[in-house]
């Protein structure tokens, strides 16, 4: 499983997804997304391992963001934000 935080083809590039602006994804959004890129090989236990360490990771991630506030949780914890 890889995970980027932009399109496959933006290799180096800081700026967010075109696309998810393109659909009207605020700035600060869609630069704080995830992609994820899975092949035919992927197994579930890879794909059972990301989903359990990626709450920890993005937590990890979200303390060092300058765009994230204490109060964009609304008491939710990530799992949930993402729903």
């Amino acid at each position: 499983i890889a995970a980027s935080s932009g399109s496959a083809c933006s290799s180096g590039s800081l700026e967010p997804s075109h696309v998810l602006r393109a659909m009207g994804v605020p700035f600060t959004s869609a630069h704080g997304s995830i992609r994820f890129s899975l092949s035919r090989y992927t197994t579930d236990e890879e794909i059972d391992y990301t989903l359990q360490v990626m709450p920890e990771v993005v937590n990890r991630l979200l303390e060092i963001s300058p765009y994230w506030d204490s109060k964009n949780k609304k008491g939710k914890p990530i799992g949930e934000l993402a729903r």
